[in-house]
């Protein structure tokens, strides 16, 4: 039997000899769906040859590469590689006449810029719910984030990469007081455990992803010159030794594609096929509020043109809010050796719908590799009763393309040197820097002024005193020449002095002098050389007033 293609209908698989095959309908592939199966059963395969289909159906593909093995899509297969004679086989066994090895259009990115074009986003877009899931914070860390971010936001503030937060939360950490007053307890133990949360956030290579130019998501979508969807494949390799950076990062995409893209209803076929492999990353230790927030985004998602395919080892890691979800599934093998284990297959076997002709529970622990049991929706929204299917072989290379061939394929994409450069603009980070600088030039300016204010008070402090010194010497030396002119009018010889000089200008006054004279030395003149000498003096002082 050979399978007839269908344009509006993807090939999963079939049974031997062709029959029973089993094609996803695209105007339902916005209806998610789900591929599980323990390592090395052939999910990978499965998930290349999916994504082929809808990229040559015009449909874009988004997917992360945790193995770096997805990245052969972007070359065809080459008949002499180890896997050309199986795949032939299968292509023979399941009746696909046309199947040939074919490249798919691809553009690679990469978080930290090494193996694709840079992806980035700026922290106002992540929001702090996503960020407090990044970091690991409790619900009180949470609400410190979410008061910086509304305070940022009222300021004028621009959140763009870890330096603005980190910023930021400082700003916070001062203003303190005053922010617990109007939003909430912001206590600066809650700020430096921020502050330590994103330290380890770096060490993780986080600061590679916010910033810009942000990822423009009309870039992820479009077609080759043949009609083709592009094919974006997300580099993960290294990103998965961050568990919560990558499955934050693929959550925040599908958040951002939710509020980008409008609604159009049930269309012939999606916008945007998105794959998200280890799925079980983005449920482990999700708090309430993110796993709601998942749920919503899958449930609402649809409308807008969106697929939402999750890739995982065990079905159960999927919780069954979202589970409920997925309309197609593909379900490879499971093994049975745990209790865990085997509500796994309990679990799988319980959400197909049942196939008289297929005991799923026992099928599950039986399938080979390159065989799953597969339920899509039909025309009518019901999902298919679960078959046993051969998974069609993808055309193109099985395992990585070499550095070179990456190399060559990302410099000549569409996308070019646009996210080469990082732009630095001024953001939180700068805007605080200057208000900072701008206080302490006002504090500095403050100071000076207090400072001249209170050398000029202590100068006029000393001005005064001087003046007051200088006033009291004043005073002292008038008080001593008033004593001294008192002391002066009180001696004898001074009174007598004084006297004389007042009548020696007349004859009498003369005699007058002549009597003071003998007054004064006892009425007789002394011939001793003493009182001879003092009598020239007194007499040449009266002769000089006598004169006058």
């Amino acid at each position: 039997m050979v399978i007839a293609t269908f344009a509006s209908q993807l090939l999963i698989g079939a049974s031997a000899g062709g029959a029973d095959p089993q094609r996803l309908d695209l105007t339902l592939a916005n209806r998610h769906g789900l591929i599980a199966g323990a390592t090395g059963t052939g999910k990978t395969v499965t998930l290349q040859g999916i994504v082929e289909g809808f990229s040559n159906a015009g449909v874009a593909c988004f997917l992360a590469d945790v193995k770096g093995d997805l990245s052969g899509l972007a070359m065809p297969g080459a008949a002499t590689a180890k896997t050309h004679a199986a795949f032939a086989a299968r292509a023979a066994e399941i009746g696909l006449s046309d199947w040939r090895y074919a490249d798919t259009p691809v553009q690679f990115w990469d978080l930290f810029g090494e193996q694709g074009h840079p992806v980035r986003t700026t922290i106002s877009e992540m929001g702090p719910l996503l960020l407090a899931r990044l970091m690991g914070l409790n619900a009180v860390q949470e609400g410190v984030l979410t008061i910086a971010f509304h305070v940022a936001d009222e300021e004028g503030l621009l959140l763009l990469d870890l330096d603005d937060l980190q910023a930021m939360l400082a700003h916070c950490a001062e203003r303190a007081e005053e922010l617990t007053t109007r939003y909430g307890n912001v206590s600066k133990q809650s700020v430096g455990a921020i502050q330590r949360a994103l330290l380890q956030l770096r060490a993780q290579g986080a600061e590679h992803f916010f910033g810009e130019p942000a990822l423009a998501l009309a870039d992820l979508f479009g077609t080759d010159d043949n009609g083709r969807g592009l094919v974006n494949i997300l580099a993960a390799d290294k990103l998965m030794a961050s568990p919560q950076l990558y499955s934050t990062f693929l959550l925040w995409l599908l958040g951002e594609l939710f509020e980008f893209l409008p609604e159009i209803g049930d269309a012939d076929k999606p916008k945007l096929c998105f794959f998200f492999d280890e799925a079980h990353l983005l449920f482990d230790e999700a708090p309430p509020a993110l796993l709601d927030r998942i749920e919503q985004v899958v449930r609402l998602i649809r409308s807008k043109g969106v697929g939402v395919y999750f890739i995982t080892q065990n079905p159960i890691d999927v919780p069954d809010s979202v589970a409920g979800q997925l309309g197609n599934r593909v379900q490879h093998k499971l093994n049975a050796f745990t209790p865990r284990d085997r509500k796994a297959v309990q679990a799988a076997a319980e959400t197909f719908r049942a196939n008289p002709g297929v005991d799923v529970a026992t099928a599950i622990t039986e399938l080979r590799t390159g065989e799953a049991l597969v339920s899509l929706l039909q025309p009518d929204g019901a999902p298919s009763p679960v078959q046993r299917t051969l998974i069609r072989p993808p055309s193109s290379r099985v395992g990585p393309v070499t550095p070179e061939e990456r190399r060559v394929l990302i410099q000549t994409d569409a996308i070019g040197t646009k996210y080469d450069t990082l732009v630095d603009r001024a953001s939180a980070e700068e805007l605080l820097a200057a208000k900072t600088q701008e206080s302490a030039a006002a504090a500095a300016a403050a100071r000076a002024t207090t400072e001249a204010e209170k050398a000029a008070a202590a100068q006029a402090k000393e001005d005064a005193r001087a003046a007051r010194e200088a006033d009291r010497a004043a005073r002292e030396e008038e008080r001593a020449r008033r004593a001294a002119e008192r002391e002066s009018a009180n001696d004898p010889w001074n009174r007598a002095m004084t006297s004389a000089s007042r009548s020696a200008s007349s004859a009498v006054g003369r005699a007058v002098a002549n009597e003071v004279t003998k007054a004064v030395f006892g009425g007789s003149r002394r011939r001793s050389s003493g009182g001879g000498l003092l009598g020239q003096v007194v007499r040449g002082v009266l002769g000089g007033l006598m004169r006058r």
